[in-house]
């Protein structure tokens, strides 16, 4: 196994950061106590089921392909709905999802989710409960499954299946508290989910290795562990009248990067075995490109040698830029993204399955109550 331990830091930040570190831990402990023991109010949505999709550590475990997973997973017998808080939105509190939303109101993710599935409910707001109640009364029909994305902290609702992502390059077993580590809540916070996903392993990962992991998570008796990995699709133009490129003509272009996301090395690990050769243009997570910035992206391109290059980005960053009107022409005549999936190693049916008799259950149990 070859998971990267995040708290491979220098003993002498680890020294710096600890009381910032004990301070934060009290922080959230208080709080996680106050919800256990009910001083603060996690609410019940009885008509309705709540799926809580997140992680306990800063960056990227991949939530948005798997929300999708599991929009695709419910559209087929349910009436689904999307929350998320829309980070970096430019927007405040409550907003319903259109099909003219931007991702300046909405945010990324809920953009891309509202685009892919039209015909699934997507809102936005930082406060669950609030959007639970908002969409409730002002969809019809009523959606009767939530799928709530980045929301395993929210615990101001009680969602009726919490499920926890874990990078397997980020493992949370071998990481620490912030601002040592990158965890948002000490490892124990792990025990609130119903449902535990290793994300982004290997497609090759090997039945022992998966048994180390399934012993190092010790997860409790009442805990599901699944495991999935990613999956790339084809090589798509950003830009209509861009030339679609076979994979034997990517192979020999040179390629520029181009990321804003939180961990990027899996895509341009993935994107350097598709061509010649490749140039990383790395920016932080969410970042909303300006007129500097593309500059120094069309010099990156300009530097590389092969006579043909193009630049690849993720879809998220597709978003973005696909919406912003500043874009040069030069850029878009050479931007292309690459969309991805998720897909179960091993248990997938039986994921699956365990998603849709709950909330099958869950109907018929609210159909009983209200005759």
């Amino acid at each position: 196994m070859t998971a990267i331990n995040m708290n491979d830091r220098p003993i002498v930040l680890k020294i710096l950061a600890a009381p910032i570190a004990f301070f934060y831990w009290i922080g959230v402990s208080i709080r996680n106590w106050m919800f256990d023991a009910g001083l603060l109010h996690s609410q019940k949505f009885e008509q309705v089921t709540v799926i809580s999709i997140g992680n306990i550590t800063m960056g990227g475990t991949g939530k948005t392909p798997f929300t999708e997973y599991l929009v695709r997973l419910l559209m087929p017998d349910s009436v689904v709905a999307v929350l998320s808080r829309g980070f970096k939105r430019k927007t405040h509190g409550y907003l319903l999802a259109t099909s003219q939303s931007t991702p300046a109101e909405i945010g990324d993710e809920p953009y891309q989710m509202k685009h892919k599935f039209p015909q699934v409910t997507v809102a936005v707001d930082a406060n669950r409960c609030r959007g639970i109640m908002h969409v409730m009364h002002d969809v019809q029909p009523m959606p009767n499954v939530f799928v709530l994305d980045d929301a395993f902290q929210h615990r101001y609702v009680a969602p009726d299946i919490a499920i926890l992502l874990v990078d397997y390059n980020s493992l949370i077993t071998k990481d620490a508290l912030f601002p040592i580590g990158m965890l948002r809540e000490p490892l124990k916070a792990k025990n609130r989910a119903n449902v535990v996903v290793v994300t982004k392993c290997p497609p090759d990962i090997k039945p022992i290795d998966l048994r180390i992991l399934t012993k190092e998570m010790n997860l409790y008796p009442f805990q599901s562990l699944y495991f999935t990995t990613i999956v790339y699709g084809a090589l798509t133009p950003l830009f209509d009248g861009t030339p679609v490129l076979s994979p034997d003509e990517l192979r020999g272009c040179d390629v520029l990067a181009l990321s804003g996301i939180a961990k990027p090395m899996p895509f341009e690990q993935y994107v350097l075995s598709l061509c010649h050769k490749m140039q990383p243009a790395r920016f932080s997570d969410h970042h909303n490109f300006s007129s500097r910035n593309y500059t120094s992206i069309l010099k990156k391109l300009d530097a590389l040698t092969a006579p043909h290059k193009v630049v690849i980005t993720t879809e998220k960053d597709a978003v973005r830029l696909k919406n912003d009107p500043a874009i040069p022409e030069k850029l878009k005549n050479s931007l292309y993204y690459i969309p991805l999936t998720i897909k179960f190693i091993d248990n997938g049916d039986t994921f699956d399955n365990k998603i849709r008799e709950y909330v099958d259950k869950n109907r018929s149990y609210v159909r009983i109550s209200e005759e």
